[in-house]
């Protein structure tokens, strides 16, 4: 038999034309939505005017079954704002959804967070850094919330789900679509292993507008907020700005001066985030935390110093790589630096991609990664 209170939640929330904030007004002016329900019509429109009506008239009885029957499938959830494993931290901030549809590890969402965000065009070395500080930091106990958006957001659940901390997907489509369809098989994992968040009604597209506004829960859900890699305009620093605004630790990683995914950092770093090289400046903020399972193995990231696990270069590949540097270069200037002929800089360059020190760019060019 259903739930007579999460029905009356589903039925106040999946009227259309009554959303968060009228939902919101309702709830403080009456209590719980069997209370609203059982409010005359007058008192009602007292509160929200004539969508008072649309709140008794619509017949959502269709949609509302249908939530019900996906709550009641194993690994589904639908935590409402007066269930007790609704996020304490999302409770806490201005805006917290009145209903989030959970897939996945529903204790996840109480423990304690950091959110990582990026750009979705990252460049293979700040794919590999957000992977291994979010494994690192996931080892240490705490959960990874992203946006299973391509890019950072995907190598920040890659990365969480590897330690016991785990990772947590807010999306921005319903609970039963997967967005985007290249994470299909990342998306499954976080299903069994971690967990799938969105506060929209089953079967919602992926629309535009409601990427942004999932970014308040990222953010609400955290004790801090990690950008790596994010244009001047990304959503990313939406992310970060709104963390800021409920009081949580911002984090960025510095990148090079002439990348364009590095200047959204460097934008935060002068406003005041702090610079982060390692997961031990974020654990040092927000920290300690009481592992849940063993204990970490710190992974490096590109801090310009070589493990001693390291395979040693030859001379010519130490040299192309000292050519390159830490910031994109194209064959031409490659050339020019090193001196090399074509034929012997392509062999090499070929050589160094296949030992993951090197990544070819669009454009012709190549950038130096991190030994790891």
């Amino acid at each position: 038999m259903a739930d007579p209170a999460l029905t009356a939640w589903l039925r106040l929330t999946l009227v259309p034309g009554v959303g968060p904030e009228t939902q919101r007004h309702l709830l403080a002016a009456f209590g719980l939505p069997e209370q609203v329900f059982s409010a005359p019509r007058s008192a009602l429109k007292q509160v929200v005017g004539k969508k008072a009506d649309l709140l008794l008239d619509t017949d959502n009885q269709e949609a509302v079954d249908r939530a019900l029957d996906w709550a009641g499938k194993p690994g589904n959830r639908i935590l409402t704002l007066a269930d007790p494993d609704y996020p304490q931290l999302l409770l806490e901030s201005a805006d917290p959804p009145s209903l989030l549809y959970v897939k996945g590890r529903v204790e996840l969402l109480n423990r304690p967070a950091l959110a990582i965000v990026g750009s979705r065009n990252a460049t293979p070395q700040g794919l590999k850094d957000a992977e291994a500080l979010a494994a690192d930091l996931a080892a240490q106990g705490l959960t990874i919330v992203s946006g299973l958006a391509l890019g950072i957001d995907g190598a920040a659940h890659r990365g969480g789900l590897k330690g016991e901390g785990g990772s947590i997907a807010i999306i921005g489509t319903g609970a039963d679509r997967i967005y985007p369809s290249r994470h299909k098989e990342l998306a499954l994992q976080l299903a069994t292993e971690g967990a799938i968040v969105s506060e929209f009604p089953l079967g919602t597209p992926a629309v535009a507008h409601n990427f942004p506004r999932r970014n308040r829960i990222i953010a609400g859900m955290a004790k801090g907020c990690l950008v790596v890699e994010a244009a001047l305009e990304s959503g990313s620093l939406i992310t970060a700005r709104l963390a800021a605004e409920l009081g949580r630790e911002v984090f960025a990683l510095p990148g090079s001066i002439h990348s364009p995914v590095a200047k959204g950092c460097h934008r935060l770093i002068q406003q005041g985030a702090k610079l982060v090289q390692e997961a031990r400046d974020i654990v040092e903020e927000i920290g300690p935390f009481d592992p849940p399972g063993c204990k970490p193995a710190r992974t490096p990231l590109s801090t310009g110093n070589t493990p001693k696990t390291t395979p040693i270069l030859d001379p010519g590949q130490a040299a192309v790589l000292d050519a390159l540097g830490h910031d994109p270069a194209n064959l031409d200037q490659l050339l020019q630096r090193t001196g090399l002929t074509t034929e012997a800089l392509c062999a090499i360059l070929v050589t160094l991609e296949l030992a993951d020190r090197v990544a070819s760019l669009p454009g012709g060019r190549y950038q130096r990664l991190s030994p790891t």
